[in-house]
């Protein structure tokens, strides 16, 4: 069986789009575990598989590269809301995810915007193991957490090159308080409107970006009292945009781009 593709990035998050309207959707978790090898197969942070849906212009379902679902992915969405607006010859677009309906826009020729939804920062919504108060948690570096659809942990640090992010990484996104696990953030605050930020991604990763991290970063941040409404962030693969108003919903924006496109073989 053939499956085209869609290769793409999103300031260095890199995810493959694969379009299954109209058709059956083969995509297992031993097939996304097998496409998302970088010596064996595809290689990639997310796979998005479009689908079709009757009360949006798709419906996209989301997966990590080790096989595992999630409910959400800032890049991918932007990505493939990208690619459905070009097909259409339009500038914005709806499709739906776990996280709902979420309305995405062309922003100045390859930005894309899209709104993630409001944030859960209620205890169970993280999830965490027991109750207590989102906004310090009880760990070393007294983290903040909340959740995107997926599980975020947010240190605030002084120097950010201090921080050895792949060896601190592992146990954070393990810690008991994470019952489905989490993703870590180590956060820089430059000015009100700038952080640099890097990741330790759920599942075992310190990527170039993503997303969701940037808005539940942002949205920690701003809970702290550290950060304005609209905020850069800067990841190692480039910056993106976050907006919240501590209220409603997270705006994501940033550029994507296509790196190529092609045929994956299944046997």
């Amino acid at each position: 069986m053939t499956l085209p593709f869609v290769k793409m990035h999103a300031h260095g998050d890199d995810f493959i789009i694969i379009d299954r309207r109209g058709q059956d959707n083969p995509i297992t978790a031993q097939v996304v575990a097998r496409l998302g090898k970088r010596r064996s197969g595809i290689g990639f942070n997310q796979l998005a598989v479009v689908l079709d849906c009757e009360d949006a212009a798709a419906r996209i379902e989301f997966w990590n590269c080790d096989g595992t679902p999630l409910a959400t992915c800032g890049s991918a969405t932007r990505g493939v809301a990208d690619r459905l607006m070009h097909e259409a010859g339009i500038d914005t677009v709806v499709v739906r995810t776990d996280r709902g309906l979420l309305t995405c826009a062309r922003v100045d020729g390859q930005q894309v915007s899209v709104d993630m939804g409001a944030p859960s920062l209620g205890w169970a919504a993280v999830p965490l193991a027991e109750a207590m108060d989102t906004l310090v948690l009880p760990m070393d570096g007294n983290p903040a957490a909340c959740s995107m659809g997926n599980p975020h942990c947010t240190f605030f640090v002084d120097d950010i090159a201090a921080i050895d992010v792949a060896a601190m990484g592992p146990a954070l996104e393990t810690h008991p308080l994470f019952p489905a696990r989490t993703n870590v953030h180590f956060v820089q605050v430059l000015s009100r409107g700038r952080i640099r930020l890097r990741i330790w991604e759920r599942g075992g990763a310190v990527p170039l970006g993503s997303g969701s991290c940037c808005c539940g970063a942002v949205v920690n941040g701003i809970r702290r009292g550290l950060l304005d409404d609209s905020v850069e962030v800067e990841c190692d693969g480039g910056a993106v945009t976050v907006q919240w108003d501590g209220q409603g919903a997270v705006i994501l924006t940033g550029r994507v781009e296509p790196i190529m496109q092609g045929t994956a073989y299944l046997s």
